[in-house]
């Protein structure tokens, strides 16, 4: 009995730091980057569950100066990568060079680990780089590994992949595999800022400022929030939800939604489910709850579906998008009742 009361009081007590730790990283990102609350949000709920982030937008909406800041209030070795046309996977992983002892003149093949040996990697307009050199980023994500020449090479923890692409419309982009996409939590979109905010922006960026930003949460600490993520209940109504939303984006032969089968190929993985759900739980630490709820999934359905939903010529065609897609799947899967 004992043991329980401490772990709750353990438990508790990380809970006050998370939340202090976050309003220091918002105080601190607050300085440079104005507005975009939910995209500051949906990147530290990546961040808290150990989860990778894909952020898409036009050039020009800070997608690379937020990253930079948040590494920058974060502890942690932060690498950027600027993804071009010519480069190549060993640019990015790192590669064996032969390296001579001066002493004997032996000569012997020694790794030079490449950039992606960080804590926070900002994978800087990742389209802009073919699917050969775009997949050598996949084993690094999903086992925090990099394996060259037959040899594997441990990487720090904790791990994130930032990356930043720009819209597939635009002229020189590389659409990313599927596969690859699909290792993203989420693929979140960053606006054009309305009026006011990009008037205080522009009078911000064009004084004599001087912006210092502090450091305010270790590694260490983000580590524990992790453990504390997976840690959180989660009702059985809200789990069902879940998946009966990725589910209900598969197009089914008998039974499903007729919007799902007539304007979609293929729909969310297993992943979908997963992150929805772990997201969930980040969310509700964020906003000092210690439950998931149903709004906490709902809240997420769009970043963590909208690029694992592939459309079909159909919806192409009547200019269909996923954001639509989802919006009518939200509301034609109900929510089971609390109990059931």
């Amino acid at each position: 009995m004992e043991n329980v009361q401490q772990v709750v009081a353990d438990d508790a007590a990380l809970i006050e730091k998370l939340k202090h730790g976050y309003q220091e990283i918002l105080r601190e990102l607050r300085k440079v980057i104005i507005a975009q609350n939910s995209v500051v949000e949906q990147v530290m709920i990546c961040m808290m569950v150990g989860a990778h982030s894909m952020i898409t937008g036009v050039p020009g909406l800070a997608k690379t100066l937020l990253i930079k800041t948040l590494a920058s209030v974060l502890d942690l070795k932060f690498k950027r990568i600027q993804f071009t046309p010519d480069l190549m996977p060993a640019d990015i992983t790192g590669t064996d060079i032969i390296q001579e002892d001066v002493t004997t003149g032996r000569r012997e093949l020694v790794f030079v680990k490449g950039p992606i040996f960080a804590n926070i990697l900002l994978a800087d307009e990742i389209n802009r780089t073919p699917p050969k050199t775009q997949a050598a980023l996949l084993e690094a994500m999903e086992e925090v590994q990099v394996t060259v020449q037959g040899v594997t090479y441990p990487m720090d923890r904790p791990f994130f992949v930032l990356a930043t692409q720009n819209p597939i419309e635009l002229e020189g982009t590389y659409p990313l595999p599927e596969a690859q996409l699909d290792r993203f939590m989420f693929n979140i979109i960053i606006e054009y800022l309305d009026e006011e905010d990009e008037l205080s922006v522009v009078t911000a960026t064009t004084s004599a400022r001087e912006v210092k930003i502090a450091r305010t949460v270790s590694g260490e600490d983000i580590l524990e929030f992790q453990k504390l993520v997976r840690r959180v209940p989660v009702p059985d109504h809200v789990s069902r939800y879940a998946v009966s939303l990725a589910r209900a984006t598969r197009p089914a032969k008998n039974g499903g939604l007729d919007f799902i089968k007539e304007w979609v190929n293929w729909g969310a993985s297993l992943r979908a489910s997963q992150y929805l759900i772990l997201g969930g739980k980040a969310r509700a630490l964020l906003n000092g709850r210690f439950n998931v709820s149903i709004e906490d999934v709902r809240a997420l359905a769009y970043p963590v579906m909208r690029h694992r939903i592939l459309t079909n010529f159909h919806a192409e065609s009547q200019r269909v998008t996923t954001e639509e897609i989802i919006r009518r799947l939200l509301e034609a899967v109900p929510a089971p009742k609390s109990g059931l």
